[in-house]
């Protein structure tokens, strides 16, 4: 009996153990990539995707879009609001949702 427990125990104890070194491994691979220098690709990739969000961020939209761009947008947000009605369709909706009113019936 004694021994029976033991072994449960340490089945426990070497589940949580595993699940604990599981964990650590994945978040230090983690941490251990931040760190290390990239490759040539994913650097010239990272560095292409900061550029784009720097220049996003000075022009307020799209980056090296044109007048066709522009017009092509203009056309799809008119036919969108033909279809769905008004309101403005380049900012997500606001739901408000009511309380149900329940009416309580005599027994």
């Amino acid at each position: 009996m004694l021994l029976r427990q033991i072994l449960r125990l340490s089945s426990l104890f070497r589940s949580a153990v595993s699940v604990h070194v599981r964990r650590n491994i994945g978040l230090s691979a983690i941490v251990f990539n931040k760190t290390k220098e990239l490759d040539p690709v994913q650097k010239l990739f990272l560095d292409k995707i900061r550029e784009y969000n720097t220049k996003s961020k000075q022009a307020g939209g799209p980056v090296d879009a044109g007048p066709d761009f522009q017009k092509d947008m203009n056309e799809s947000l008119a036919r969108l609001q033909r279809a769905y009605g008004d309101g403005d369709l380049t900012k997500f909706p606001e739901f408000k949702f009511e309380e149900p009113k329940f009416e309580e019936t005599p027994k």
